[in-house]
């Protein structure tokens, strides 16, 4: 199998608003769903796949950073 990810590089403020669209194109897709649309339903499960793929991506790129900022706050609450 071949691996078709491509990489991007978007500002943190472009991956909001992408993100802010994606939710409010899910919140139209289910009330298409709701109504009886089965293509809309199927439109958004993938919708609802990228934002889950964006949210795990988001929380993992947090993870990796160095926690510096912390440590040093800590330091100063004890120190």
């Amino acid at each position: 199998m071949f691996d078709d990810k491509q990489k991007l590089e978007i500002s943190q403020d472009e991956l909001a608003l992408i993100e802010a669209a994606l939710h409010t194109q899910s919140k139209i897709l289910s009330v298409q769903a709701s109504a009886g649309g089965s293509k809309a339903l199927g439109h958004l499960n993938e919708v609802k796949r990228v934002l889950a793929s964006i949210s795990q991506q988001r929380v993992r790129d947090t993870t990796t950073k160095p926690a510096w900022g912390g440590l040093f706050r800590m330091a100063r609450l004890l120190g």
